[in-house]
């Protein structure tokens, strides 16, 4: 996405509020000069750029750089929380989009600022200034799936986008595409190895289809684990809690 591209839309400041955005829905390309937190406070949301998307549950947020050209969309029914900041607030000190923890008093504090975003009494500042200290305090999260620039790792991840549950090797799918499974193994382009690439791939996957009401074995199959328990292990390595704790904690 090329911010001077036409369709993209351009607003100086980024939106602080929030509203609900059906299964499926989505906000189109924009831009804005300032920085943004995109959180779901229900559902399950996803952010893309051209460097690739990013998605968070309940315990995460997205961090959108000030000029970053992106697109949002909603899987399950969703709860849209945007918080935005200008330029000379950044408490996480980052320059490209993030995914970032979100603790309990993180995710109070974030819902709480976006309910009366035209409201600018003392006590709102307050909330934004301990709201903004807690940031300082977030982890960045690696749930990142970079996009590929190069044609042939470009077709071997445009493959197992349309399947993550693809059963076929690294040496495999880059014999199709002309690359080796060592090249592929090693930390390319996409800033991880070829294997973790593809994890992350699958959670994002796992992520979208537990918010759509898929059961955890199907997500399991689907996504190209195993087994039910493997997909278990992966999850809660990754949020620290498992697919079915996933739905108590943050209802869909």
């Amino acid at each position: 996405m090329n911010a001077g591209e036409p369709g993209i839309r351009y607003t100086p400041r980024a939106a602080t509020g929030h509203r609900p955005l059906p299964a499926g829905a989505g906000v189109d390309a924009h831009r804005h000069d300032e920085h943004q937190i995109v959180y779901a406070g229900r559902g399950v949301l996803s952010v893309t750029t051209d460097a690739g998307s990013w998605i968070a549950p309940g315990n995460r947020a997205i961090w959108v750089p000030a000029g970053t050209v992106h697109q949002h969309r909603a899987y399950g029914e969703t709860e849209l929380h945007l918080v935005g900041l200008p330029v000379t607030d950044n408490p996480l000190s980052l320059d490209r989009p993030a995914v970032i923890g979100v603790g309990p008093l993180l995710r109070e504090l974030i819902i709480a600022y976006t309910a009366r975003p035209a409201d600018p009494t003392a006590e709102r500042l307050r909330l934004r200034a301990v709201l903004l200290d807690e940031l300082h305090h977030s982890d960045e999260q690696p749930l990142h799936v970079p996009t590929a620039r190069d044609p042939r790792l470009a077709a071997v991840c445009a493959a197992l986008h349309a399947d993550p549950a693809d059963p076929r090797t690294l040496a495999q799918l880059g014999a199709e595409a002309g690359v080796s499974d060592r090249t592929l193994t090693r930390r390319t382009e996409l800033g991880m190895s070829f294997p973790q690439w593809r994890t992350q791939l699958r959670l994002h996957h796992a992520l979208r289809l537990l918010a759509e009401g898929a059961s955890v074995s199907t997500v399991a199959h689907r996504c190209g684990w195993a087994s039910s328990s493997a997909f278990i292990d992966v999850f809660r390595r990754a949020f620290g809690h498992t697919p079915g704790a996933h739905r108590t904690r943050f209802p869909l």
